[in-house]
């Protein structure tokens, strides 16, 4: 609710789209999206990639903007700004995650259908087809990427949510901000007043991406033994 919540107040995205799995567990995503009548596409579970160009497909999209629904404070105003840095650049994909100057929970990833084709048709490791966007993003492949950087880097914050501790981190920091949307300034401004809020993750690592390039090596190692 809170994603919905904070990209509802973009400017520059033009329709909200759900894109969820399609196992048991989350009917209830599409009883709620239902109720905020709000599209909803259902797909592959691990499969992201294939789930996002079937729905990017369905909907006829020519420019896609990647938001997950892990980062419950996106700041609609740093949407909007890639965004129209996108709209302004010759280029396939635009973000602010290749050199990282944003807080963690602030990711926006630009696209163009026609990229989103070309990996879902070539994309072969876990790794790309759960992250949607690494395939696009490796050099070799020869996408024109581009990346947004911060005026300054404020990396070190991080407000995503992966595990409880950083659930707890969010719920503090919507309990101390009244203003909606919360944007980054306003983050900045409670870390300035109450940095010990900020503590309460500081151990969790942000490892999800981590753990997908795992699985690509032991697929590479599977493969090798099965050619024994």
């Amino acid at each position: 609710d809170s994603v919905i919540n904070q990209i509802s107040f973009s400017k520059l995205i033009d329709k909200i789209v759900i894109a969820t799995t399609n196992l048991k567990s989350d009917n209830v995503i599409e009883d709620f999206v239902k109720n905020l009548n709000l599209e909803i596409f259902r797909g592959s579970s691990d499969n992201v990639l294939d789930r996002y160009f079937q729905c990017a497909e369905l909907f006829s999209f020519d420019t896609i903007v990647r938001i997950t629904a892990d980062n419950p404070l996106i700041d609609p105003n740093i949407v909007d700004s890639i965004i129209n840095e996108y709209n302004n650049t010759k280029c396939d994909y635009m973000t602010n995650i290749i050199d990282r100057t944003f807080p963690y929970g602030n990711e926006v990833e630009v696209f163009s259908i026609a990229s989103l084709k070309k990996a879902w048709k070539n994309a072969k490791k876990p790794s790309e087809l759960e992250h949607v966007t690494p395939f696009i993003r490796e050099p070799k492949n020869k996408f024109i990427t581009k990346n947004v950087k911060n005026v300054k880097n404020l990396s070190h914050l991080r407000y995503t949510v992966d595990r409880i501790e950083d659930l707890k981190l969010v719920k503090k920091i919507t309990q101390n901000i009244i203003s909606r949307p919360v944007l980054l300034d306003d983050i900045i401004n409670l870390y300035e007043k109450i940095p010990q809020i900020f503590e309460i993750n500081k151990n969790i690592q942000h490892d999800g991406y981590r753990l997908s390039l795992e699985k690509d090596k032991a697929n590479f190692e599977f493969g090798k033994d099965k050619e024994k």
